[in-house]
């Protein structure tokens, strides 16, 4: 009996490991649900048929959201307009999802500038799409995250993520710092004629 046991437990957990995914050197998982998703690297999954990262829930029901992210220094941007691109593909996806990029400020809870595609969510099955984000990074910046998110069920695959600088000219994707923010840089409207 004893025996039966290990080697049913032997074979569940061989199982799993050939079943979840490896996470990409220099990323790792977040979000206010984690361990609601599987979270790593699909081979053979991507645009091209090279490798892709994914994100896929394995709960039935979700409320929150997983997130495969990276880190690094901003100081290559500092002071410049970057875009970020990327293809996202969707499969049965219930809430939303997307790619996302902040800017930090060292000693602030607040970030600088904000995309999570939210006012433009991947939602549903979706094939191979090209996104983009594009923010300021100004020079009190001291840090920049980014990547992908899954809110609720369903799976995403994301690919090739690049970022350049742009000219002034290219408008943001700035959520937080739109003109429908509830935040402004300074005061404005204040006779409400507009």
């Amino acid at each position: 009996m004893t025996k039966s046991i290990l080697k049913g437990t032997l074979l569940l957990g061989i199982i799993v490991m050939l079943l979840s995914f490896d996470l990409p050197a220099g990323w790792f998982n977040a979000g206010s649900k984690p361990k609601s998703y599987e979270m790593g690297i699909d081979k053979g999954a991507g645009k091209d048929g090279k490798n892709a990262a994914t994100i896929k829930s394995v709960e039935k029901t979700i409320d929150g959201f997983g997130t495969l992210m990276q880190q690094s220094k901003p100081d290559k941007y500092l002071g410049k307009r970057v875009r970020m691109t990327g293809y996202v593909k969707s499969e049965n996806v219930t809430s939303w999802a997307g790619l996302w990029l902040r800017v930090d400020q060292a000693g602030s809870r607040q970030s600088l500038s904000f995309d999570n595609m939210g006012n433009r969510p991947i939602k549903g099955t979706t094939g191979w799409t090209k996104y983009e984000i594009v923010l300021d990074v100004p020079e009190n910046a001291s840090l920049i995250a980014y990547g992908a998110l899954l809110d609720g069920t369903g799976q995403i695959w994301f690919d090739n993520i690049t970022f350049e600088i742009v000219d002034q000219t290219i408008p943001t994707t700035d959520s937080q710092n739109s003109k429908s923010s509830a935040t402004q840089n300074e005061p404005t409207n204040l006779d409400f004629e507009k």
